[in-house]
């Protein structure tokens, strides 16, 4: 495999990765909306529980990680692209996507102990914000404005 090939390898898993990524993304607060409504130590709350644990710690964790990794990857791969600024613009929505899946972790965490941290209503809008950093990542990866 040539040097073309690995990198376009490389990217191939890197949009995987992310794309799995954005799905628990999209995914997890959603459960939040609901769980948060649901009484605490109920069945429902507990199945809850269940599925925000599986989806976290078997899709999101290692799909981020991957995402990282190949990203990395990519960076090393790739010539030049460090000292570009659209590249430091994509960058810092992902060091922001990552505080977003901080929260979203901690508060697993806090439901997990029957806590109810946030309300619906603020579930609901945290699950817009994973939305708003891909479309901002995608164009800046895709057209490089700057």
């Amino acid at each position: 495999m040539d040097e073309f090939q690995t990198y376009q390898l490389v990217k191939a898993l890197h949009l995987i990765a992310m794309t799995a990524w954005m799905a628990g993304m999209f995914y997890l607060p959603r459960l939040y909306v609901y769980h948060s409504g649901v009484a605490a130590g109920s069945e429902t709350s507990e199945l809850f529980k269940l599925m925000e644990h599986r989806l976290l710690r078997i899709i999101i964790n290692p799909a981020m990680i991957a995402t990282w990794v190949f990203g990395l990857t990519l960076l090393h791969l790739g010539n030049g692209i460090l000292a570009l600024g659209w590249f430091h613009a994509k960058l810092s929505l992902l060091v922001i996507m990552q505080l977003v899946h901080a929260f979203l972790a901690s508060s697993r965490r806090k439901f997990a102990r029957d806590e109810r941290p946030y309300s619906a209503k603020i579930y609901r809008i945290i699950n817009e914000i994973p939305t708003v950093l891909l479309v901002g990542i995608i164009l800046l990866a895709i057209l490089k404005p700057f």
